[in-house]
């Protein structure tokens, strides 16, 4: 379980976040975040004041990494690059979460590693991390800069034979009782572009691989493009179904079997391919992983039912 609860000993009176530093050899900052998350504890009750004095035996609830094993594709003595598997989250979800990549990149580098961006948890893929905060801070920069360029494969349902745009501005949904959607299209929304380039057609599975090149950041940007244009992303469980099915998939009574039917594969079937940007030199780093084998997990399309189209 990544994070624990460990007893400790202050033996003689000092600040809680002076404590926390100290022990941790964290930043400041990182202390104080500790503290403003009840973290430490003293007879069972959190301590919140940063500033208060303590001594004697408090309890701490802090993320311990623990690895699988799973190597980064690439690293330098700044940065990190992995190839994330569908279904593993990025940060813990809960302090319940039992494993997330997080817990790789703090076994390699340290407290102050972190992902400096976020994917799916059932997208699989490239993922950057920093190995220490200056890092960290550079490289979320460049994505808000726009100068880190990421490029993915999905397979989609139905046919596409022409390279197509889609810059439809989108909205986050604040009222999920009339759909699970997280955004949508909506002339109120942020500007989005997205340019997709069909690269392969299964006519058995009546599926197209498509190379997918988002120029803007939108939450959730490449799925609700391809929805709204009609071919969603095979395995979607939001935006390829009904409001109900996407609701018992929230709930996890969705079955394997059913979500196969419904959707239209096992898993999202979106993968982070590429990942270019400048960092001293020019890094161009590619997935080893073969995503277009992959369509072994899609539902045959005379069995697959797509109820929201």
């Amino acid at each position: 379980m990544p994070f624990v609860k460990e007893k400790f000993t202050v033996p003689k009176k000092m600040p809680a976040f002076l404590f926390i530093m100290r022990t941790f050899n964290f930043t400041q900052g990182q202390a104080q975040r500790v503290l403003a998350k009840g973290r430490l504890l003293i007879d069972g009750i959190s301590i919140f004041n940063t500033g208060e004095s303590i001594k004697g035996e408090v309890e701490v609830v802090y993320f311990k990494p623990d690895s699988k094993g799973h190597r980064p594709l690439f690293q330098n003595k700044d940065f990190m690059v992995f190839e994330k598997f569908s279904g593993v989250l990025v940060h813990p979800n809960t302090m319940a979460t039992p494993y997330s990549l997080l817990d790789e990149i703090r076994t390699i580098a340290g407290d102050s590693a972190n992902a400096v961006h976020r994917i799916d948890m059932e997208t699989s893929g490239l993922l950057l991390a920093s190995k220490y905060k200056k890092a960290e801070s550079y490289l979320k920069s460049s994505f808000e800069k726009r100068t880190i360029t990421k490029s993915y494969l999905a397979w989609v349902d139905g046919k596409l034979t022409n390279p197509f745009s889609v810059s439809e501005p989108i909205k986050i949904n604040n009222d999920y009782s009339q759909t699970k959607h997280k955004v949508f299209i909506s002339p109120e929304g942020k500007a989005s572009h997205t340019d997709f380039i069909p690269l392969e057609y299964d006519e058995g599975l009546d599926a197209t691989l498509v190379a997918c090149y988002p120029h803007t950041g939108r939450t959730h940007q490449i799925r609700v493009h391809l929805f709204h244009v009609k071919h969603p992303i095979l395995g979607d469980p939001i935006y390829g179904c009904t409001f109900q099915d996407s609701n018992d998939y929230l709930e996890e009574i969705l079955s394997p079997e059913e979500r196969l039917v419904k959707t239209g594969a096992t898993r999202l079937m979106l993968h982070a391919q590429s990942l270019r940007f400048p960092y001293g030199a020019n890094y161009h780093i590619e997935s080893k992983i073969d995503f277009s084998s992959m369509k072994n997990l899609i539902c045959d399309k005379n069995i697959r039912v797509f109820n929201c189209l």
